[in-house]
């Protein structure tokens, strides 16, 4: 199994990054998918999930109504829009999966950050001011 993010860069603030989380190994129809985050000197925190129905997401309040996740069955890819970014979003991003067993529309995050695992290998995203 894989859960590899990419698409990070270096941004100014107000701009926008699309990062991808490409899945493989595993029925994601029975996994809920989470992207997190950890800054320089900072715990990981859960930025938001996609239920394993792909019908349902969740977000912290930090990045609510900036952050979009989507989910491409054919490409096999999670997707995290932010838009409006500022220097605080600055981090290394990962995704990982929860997994529920069967097809839920809901998922949450950050309270359910235990429950997720098999990171991958994370992607830098720098905002600058």
């Amino acid at each position: 199994f894989q859960l590899q993010a990419s698409g990070g860069g270096s941004v100014q603030a107000g701009g926008s990054l699309k990062l991808s989380c490409v899945i493989s190994g595993f029925n994601w129809e029975y996994y809920g998918i989470g992207w997190f985050r950890q800054a320089p000197g900072k715990q990981r925190e859960g930025v938001g999930c996609i239920s394993s129905s792909g019908l349902g997401a969740n977000y912290a309040d930090s990045v609510k109504g900036r952050f979009t996740i989507s989910r491409d069955k054919a490409k096999n890819t999670v997707y995290l829009q932010m838009n409006n970014l500022n220097p605080e979003d600055t981090a290394v991003y990962y995704c990982a999966r929860r997994q529920f067993g069967f097809r839920v529309n809901w998922c949450s995050l950050p309270s359910e950050s235990a429950k997720y695992f098999d990171w991958g290998q994370g992607t830098q995203v720098t905002v600058s001011s």
